[in-house]
C-alpha cells in the first residue's frame, strides 16, 4: 500500500485536489446553463464519483505487501472495523447532502457566492475541529491567521458580488433605454443569458437561510473522515488496524453514492423548485453533456481523495486549504460565464484582492501543515 507521509507529498496532493475540486462546479454549472436537468446530471456525475475510489483503492490501496499495521485495501474489507467504517460513511452522507443543496443553489445566485459561502463554513468550523482531532499536531500560530486570511477573502467575496450586482443593474438598465430590450419577436429577456444568476442577490438570503444546514454538512465531512482513519474516540476493538485512507474513501464515496442516487431518483418523480419531471427511461436516453457529467464526478472524486491523502500525511486541518476553491471555480466563472464582464473598476479592485487574499490563505494554511506519526 502506498502512503503519502512528507510534507512535500501532501502539498502536492493538495494543490492537485484544489484545482479538481475548484473546477467540477463549473462543469455542472455549464451544464445546468446549457437546460440540462440537474437530477440526470447528478446521476452521472455519481456514478464517476465512485468510479474514483474505486480506482484509488485498487492502485494506491494495493500497492505493495500487506502489513498488520497497514493492510491493504482488499484484506482490510474483511476486517472487524465497523465503527470506523461509520464514521467515514457519515462523512459521505453530509457531503452528499451538501452537494445536493449546492447543485441547486448555482441556479439561484451564481457559481462563485455559493463557492464563497459554502468554503468559508468549512474552512472555519471544520479546520477547528481537525486541529482538535489531529493533537493539534498542525501550528496554531501559523492556522489560524490562514483562517483569518480566508475571512478576509470571504468578506472581500461578498463585496465583489454586492459590487456587480449594483454593476448589472447598471448595464441592464443601460440595456432597456438603447435596445428597448428587444424581447417581442424572441418571447425571452435578453438580460437572462447576457446576465445570468451571479449578483441575483434578491433571493440571496432567503435560499442561504433554506441550506444552512446542508452547508453547515459541508463542514463534517472532513472531521468525520479523520475520526475514520485515526480513531481518536477508540471505537475499535483492540488489535484491529485502523482504516487505511483508501478503505476509508471506499466507504465514504459508498455512501455518498447511495444517497445521491436514491434522492436524484425520487426528485425525477418528485422534483424540487419546479423543474420539470423526468423518468428513469429519460434519464438512460439523455446523452446530452453526458460526458461532461462524468467528467465532473471522476474530478471531484479524484479531489476528495487526494485531500484525505494530503491530510492523513499533514494533519487534515491544513488540508482544509483545498477549501480555497473559489479561487479555482472564481477563475472557471470569469473563463466561461463571463460573470465579470464590463464591470465597474471598483468591481475589478475588489476581485483581484480577493483573489489575491485566497491565495494568501492557501498558502499560510498548508504552511501549517505537521507531520502525523
Amino acid at each position: 500500500m502506498y502512503l503519502v507521509e512528507s510534507k512535500g507529498g501532501a502539498i502536492v496532493c493538495m494543490l492537485f485536489s484544489l484545482f479538481f475540486l475548484g473546477t467540477w462546479p463549473a462543469i455542472m454549472t455549464l451544464l445546468e446553463r446549457r437546460g440540462r436537468l440537474p437530477q440526470h446530471t447528478y446521476l452521472d456525475y455519481s456514478i464517476t464519483n465512485l468510479l474514483a475510489a474505486v480506482i484509488i483503492a485498487f492502485s494506491f490501496g494495493e500497492i505493495g505487501k500487506s502489513t498488520p499495521e497497514s493492510p491493504n485495501f482488499l484484506t482490510q474489507l474483511s476486517q472487524d472495523n465497523w465503527p470506523s467504517v461509520m464514521f467515514a460513511m457519515a462523512g459521505g452522507v453530509v457531503l452528499s447532502i451538501g452537494n445536493l443543496s449546492t447543485q441547486y443553489a448555482w441556479a439561484f445566485v451564481g457559481l462563485s457566492v455559493v463557492e464563497v459561502i459554502t468554503s468559508s463554513i468549512t474552512v472555519v468550523i471544520g479546520t477547528t475541529l481537525n486541529y482538535f482531532l489531529d493533537d493539534k499536531i498542525n501550528r496554531a500560530e501559523i492556522l489560524f491567521p490562514g483562517v483569518g486570511c480566508f475571512l478576509i477573502a470571504v468578506c472581500l467575496g461578498s463585496a465583489v458580488h454586492s459590487s456587480n450586482a449594483a454593476d448589472n443593474k447598471t448595464k441592464l438598465k443601460n440595456l432597456s433605454n438603447d435596445n428597448k430590450l428587444e424581447t417581442v419577436d424572441t418571447g425571452s429577456s435578453t438580460t437572462k443569458e447576457e446576465f445570468p444568476n451571479n449578483g441575483v442577490w434578491e433571493g440571496y438570503f432567503d435560499w442561504t437561510g433554506y441550506n444552512f444546514l446542508c452547508w453547515f454538512c459541508f463542514s463534517l465531512f472532513s472531521p468525520a473522515f479523520n475520526l475514520a482513519t485515526n480513531d481518536q474516540w477508540h471505537a475499535l476493538k483492540k488489535g484491529v488496524p485502523k482504516l487505511v485512507v483508501y478503505t476509508a474513501f471506499f466507504w465514504f464515496s459508498v455512501s455518498c453514492f447511495v444517497l445521491a442516487i436514491i434522492l436524484n431518483v425520487i426528485f425525477l418523480y418528485r422534483p424540487v423548485l419546479n423543474l420539470p419531471k423526468s423518468t428513469l427511461r429519460a434519464y438512460v436516453n439523455d446523452w446530452n453533456g453526458r460526458g461532461w457529467a462524468f467528467l465532473a464526478g471522476l474530478l471531484c472524486g479524484f479531489g476528495n481523495g487526494l485531500q484525505f491523502m494530503g491530510g492523513q500525511a499533514a494533519g487534515y486541518a491544513a488540508a482544509d486549504a483545498v477549501q480555497a476553491l473559489p479561487l479555482v471555480s472564481t477563475f472557471w466563472g470569469i473563463v466561461i460565464f463571463k460573470e465579470y464582464r464590463k464591470s465597474s473598476r471598483r468591481t475589478y479592485i475588489l476581485l483581484t484582492s480577493m483573489l489575491s487574499m485566497f491565495i494568501v490563505a492557501v498558502g499560510v494554511l498548508m504552511a501549517s501543515s505537521g507531520h502525523r506519526k
